[in-house]
């Protein structure tokens, strides 16, 4: 049997005001391509269908028609909410409609009964059983335990015991005569963060150990964690990674889907495919010399300028003029004016809230990291 999993794919992400829905075409359009090249059965999703829990009409067309094209030709499509997604979304208007088509969208965690567990037939008569896990919230975690098992989660566990708990029960039904995949969009201990993943989904509170996948599982395709990397666990746990570089943390990440071999007998095998259509991210540093000429050899990449000079009239229209690719134009730390103790209250303005609660915290000695993620989350879900 031969999976694609792929993964935050952030549809109707914007950078630095710079609109990149024709690049998010052009990389699922590829998404699709490498599907049929490489004649998969079964397409994961694993979370991040979209940038916002209010999604455009375009951004939504998109990604609609993304899941239709990958469903063509026989094969199953299974996707999941992430933390970015509108579970309600998924399941109350994706969820009627996909399913007459043989694609599974799952926005909030089920019992297996009711949709947690889904089995598949391909077109070559293999069963696979996928247990999926949409993004859990800390806040939520006890209400999603109970959704699963039906009996009331104890509050006193932490969240890894929570999820563990419902892993349990969505893999109590694998047999070993199937190819058994768990998919999840979290945070596993060990991987490596992206660049542009929310601070709030990604700190201690989060993280989840690897034995929270059974070794009964053929394959655990993750999604959360921007950066193609597979984790050593009781069974072959991946990150696809985004099929697109969101921020300029990510410039050295290189964009792929994952194609997955994996039989009853044999675990699964995991080979990265280059995913193309979207436009590199590059940072140039430099003085204003040094940037004009490194950036004109960066072809098509949008730029991250640093100059290494201090600020004047009309440096900033003079980079863009020169360097039309140039969506974030700033000065070097060392270059900017220090400000004074007088200037503190100011300063607060360059700042955001979640990183103004972590001084306030730090002011008065709380040092649980699950308050800073709880109000971290709180911002997400005010702010969207």
């Amino acid at each position: 049997m031969k999976i694609l999993h792929t993964a935050d794919w952030h549809v109707g992400k914007v950078l630095k005001n710079q609109p990149r829905l024709d690049e998010q075409k052009a990389v699922l359009a590829d998404l699709v391509r490498i599907a049929d090249a490489e004649d998969v059965d079964v397409v994961i999703v694993a979370g991040d269908l979209f940038e916002t829990s209010s999604p455009s009409p375009q951004a939504q067309s998109v990604v609609m028609g993304t899941l239709l094209q990958l469903s063509a030709q026989g094969r199953q499509v299974i996707a999941l909410a992430g933390n970015h997604d509108n579970a309600e979304l998924v399941d109350k208007v994706y969820g009627p409609v996909l399913r007459r088509l043989d694609v599974h969208v799952i926005g909030r965690p089920k019992s297996p009964a009711n949709g947690g567990t889904v089995s598949v037939t391909t077109r070559n008569r293999e069963r696979a059983n996928v247990a999926v896990l949409p993004f859990v919230s800390y806040r939520f975690a006890v209400r999603a335990a109970e959704a699963v098992l039906h009996d009331a989660a104890q509050h006193t566990l932490d969240y890894a015991s929570h999820v563990r708990r419902i892993v349990e029960a969505l893999t109590a039904g694998f047999t070993p005569d199937d190819v058994n995949v768990v998919t999840t969009h979290g945070t596993v201990l060990g991987g490596r963060r992206g660049g542009g993943e929310r601070e709030a989904q990604t700190l201690l509170g989060y993280e989840l150990p690897t034995q929270v996948f059974p070794a009964s599982a053929h394959y655990a395709a993750l999604g959360h964690l921007h950066r193609y990397q597979e984790i050593d666990g009781p069974c072959p746990i991946a990150y696809s990674g985004s099929p697109l570089a969101l921020d300029f943390g990510e410039e050295g990440n290189e964009p792929v889907a994952l194609v997955v071999t994996v039989t009853p007998q044999r675990r699964a095998h995991v080979r990265p495919v280059p995913v193309r259509g979207g436009r590199p991210l590059r940072t140039v540093r430099g003085t204003l010399d040094q940037v004009i000429v490194e950036g004109a050899e960066a072809g098509d990449a949008f730029l991250r300028v640093v100059l290494t000079q201090q600020a004047s009239a009309g440096l900033g229209e003079l980079v863009r003029e020169q360097l039309p690719n140039a969506i974030d134009v700033q000065i070097a730390e060392e270059f900017r004016p220090r400000r004074t103790v007088g200037d503190e209250r100011r300063s607060r303005l360059d700042r955001s809230p979640v990183e103004l609660f972590g001084e306030f915290l730090t002011d008065h000695a709380v040092a649980d990291q699950r308050v800073a993620a709880m109000f971290a989350e709180l911002m997400d879900e005010v702010t969207g």
